[in-house]
């Protein structure tokens, strides 16, 4: 049986970007070959550059860009909202430390979303990792009462592993059998029960997930995921998303804003 004692809790999300989109020149030469034009951009990023490509098409506006590059495009875009454009830069995700919790918040953002998440019938909760909200942490009453209710349905999840896989002994599929007993016993792990998601999201949508969760409206849990997401991009792609101002919160988070809400 696992150690009660030895339950790791997390307060932050961890987010890493694991994967980015690249440019084939070689393939978009052509196509400027072929239409009679040359030009190129000073995106510091592909997914800007294609962003800047995609505006670009709409109009065949190669042969007379604007001052300024791909900045100043880019700003032109969010100006007008012309945001269908942004869905053609994309990002790959992974993020640990979040609790179902926010997960079940998270995958109802569904346009520009694609999501792969942890599966409790297959991985063994008995080594579970759990989140624990900070209006709970930062309250010592409150935090005994919560570490305790964790370790009692921990403890309870582990006993009814075991006795379950027991009583599933008759099935000759040993990874049947395992996935039978877990998916059972998990209806006992709570909310805060730590999970880990891949996520793949386009600019468009990213920007509306910021809106929405980087705000004081919005849970505290997914509005820290959030700001760490907007730092995160303002780095990897900042002509896409440097009109974000972060502000304050009076319990130690951030909020952001932008004047170009809704591209």
């Amino acid at each position: 049986m696992s150690d009660p004692t030895a339950i790791r809790v997390f307060r932050e999300p961890v987010v890493y970007l694991v994967g980015r989109q690249v440019l084939d020149e070689s393939q978009l030469e052509a196509f400027l070959r072929d239409h009679g034009v040359s030009w190129e951009s000073d995106a510091p990023t592909a997914a800007e550059y294609l962003v800047e490509t995609a505006g670009r098409v709409c109009y065949m506006s190669f042969a007379r860009p604007r001052p300024g590059g791909n900045s100043a495009y880019i700003g032109h875009l969010l100006e007008v909202g012309h945001g269908s454009v942004l869905e053609h830069a994309v990002w790959n995700f992974l993020i640990t430390g979040v609790s179902r919790s926010l997960t079940h918040e998270l995958v109802r953002h569904r346009a520009g979303f694609g999501y792969s998440q942890l599966s409790q019938r297959y991985v063994d909760e008995s080594v579970a990792e759990y989140v624990e909200p900070d209006v709970i942490a930062e309250d010592p009453e409150l935090h005994q009462l919560w570490m305790d209710t964790i370790r009692r349905t921990h403890e309870a999840y582990v006993v009814l592993a075991e006795k379950l896989q027991a009583k599933f002994q008759d099935e000759p599929d040993r990874t049947q059998r395992r996935k039978l007993a877990r998916q059972a016993a998990r209806s006992v792990l709570p909310n805060a029960t730590e999970t880990k998601i891949f996520m793949t999201a386009n600019a468009r949508a990213l920007r509306h997930f910021i809106e929405m969760r980087a705000s004081r409206q919005a849970e505290v849990e997914i509005r820290k995921l959030a700001v760490q997401i907007l730092r995160i991009m303002q780095t990897e792609a900042p002509n896409l998303f440097g009109d974000y101002q972060l502000h304050p919160l009076p319990d130690g988070t951030f909020e952001a804003s932008t004047a170009h809400r809704k591209v």
